[in-house]
């Protein structure tokens, strides 16, 4: 006799490929039905598995956002302008594309 399995999550998207809001609300989908109850505890641990990797997607979207409020606020700080920092940094090509 084999062992069940959980549900197949392998039809959505990785979690790493999401943006910031697509990563959120899949999580409060996932909490939602969680809390909910009712789901088999494969159902549940894989729910609760796919939760944590959208938590910490949307972790990594919130420290860059956090790093790249930090370096504006320095380059505030330091009194240049935005004109003066015209050059992107390769790390917010990425990020912009959810915006």
């Amino acid at each position: 006799m084999s062992a069940p399995t959980g549900p197949d999550l392998s039809a959505l998207p990785d979690p790493a490929t999401l943006g910031y809001e697509q990563a959120r609300d899949e999580l409060i989908a996932v909490v939602q039905r969680l809390e909910a109850g009712g789901e088999p505890l494969e159902t549940s641990l894989a729910l609760w598995e796919r939760g944590e990797a959208l938590a910490a997607r949307c972790q990594q979207w919130l420290d860059g956002a956090r790093e790249r409020l930090d370096a504006a606020s320095r380059r505030g700080a330091n009194g240049t302008t935005d004109s003066d920092a015209s050059t992107p940094d390769a790390s917010t090509d990425d990020e912009g594309a959810d915006a």
